[in-house]
Order: C-alpha cells, then structure tokens, then sequence
C-alpha cells in the first residue's frame, strides 16, 4: 500500500487529522496491517506530537449535539457514533442541557468534550459530560487524548471489520 492509499484509508481515524496517518506511513508500518500495529503507531505519533499539535487535534473534534451536528455538518463517523448513542434523538431539554454544558465546557478548557460514544446511551453521557466539566485542565486533556485514542480504535475496528479481518 502507498502513502496516498494509506492516508485515504485511515486519514479519518483521528478526526480531520490525516497528518496523524502520514507521520503513521512515515514510520513504516509494515503489511498485513493489524490492529496492535496500527493502534501502537497512531498512539506513538499523537504522542510525540506534542502539547500544540495535541490540542489541535482535540479542537478538530466537534461538539456533542453542537451545530454541526444538527446542521449535518459532522464527518460520517462522527454522525454514526453519535447516532449510535442516541444523541440524535434527545428530547429538547437534553439538547439544551448539551449546548449548555458544550460552552461551558470549552470556555474552561479550550477544547470541546470528547466521549468515545460507543456503548453509551445519551443519559450516560449527560452524566459523564457533567461530571467532567468539573475537572482540572490538566487531567481533562489526559482525559481527552484517551478518549480520542479509543474513538480511533473503534474506528480501527470497524475498518478491520469492513476488511473482513474482525477486531
């Protein structure tokens, strides 16, 4: 597979993030691609990134029932998972709970709140959302960056599940 194959193929992992796939290629990963490898080498990229690039890619993320959402703006992965969760169908009350929590959140942190979604009902994620508005910087963006992580690793999955190849 190529550089431009590859990119095409997972530049969507990290959210409107390709560079995290070409600096992935540019360390050589080796086929046939598999799961351990391609979530140790896109962990060991966001990484070593740095700070800056770190919270870029977070601020790439969109919000939870935000406007993009609403307006059909989000990339299909983020649609999906957060369709998935039942988002899409909160009651007006919940959608201005998440707009409310939404702002207040990125006025603390400077990013928006980043859920891997998948398993979790809207409810639950209220609850994580709410809870999270509380912490320190510092431990919401360690937060953050885990979350981004496993949201790349369930779209790992659902493309190796595509491939035939299973999680």
């Amino acid at each position: 597979m190529n550089k431009e194959q590859f990119v095409d193929i997972f530049g969507g992992i990290y959210e409107h993030s390709s560079w995290v796939a070409e600096a992935a290629f540019a360390q050589g990963v080796k086929e046939p691609i598999n799961r351990e490898q391609l979530l140790s080498v896109f962990r060991a990229q966001v990484e070593a990134s740095g700070v800056e690039a770190q919270l870029v890619l977070l601020r790439a993320h969109p919000d939870l029932a935000g406007k993009l959402a609403m307006s059909g703006e989000l990339t299909a992965e983020s649609t999906a998972e957060q369709a998935g969760a039942g988002i899409d169908q909160c009651t007006p009350e919940e959608f201005e709970r998440f707009q409310t929590l939404n702002t207040e959140y990125v006025e603390r942190f400077g990013f928006p709140f980043i859920m891997a979604v998948k398993g979790f009902d809207r409810h639950q994620i209220l609850s994580a959302f709410e809870e999270r508005v509380n912490n320190d910087k510092q431990t919401e963006f360690s937060t953050a960056l885990t979350q981004v992580h496993r949201i790349a690793e369930l779209r790992i999955d659902t493309w190796l599940a595509s491939q035939g190849a299973g999680a």
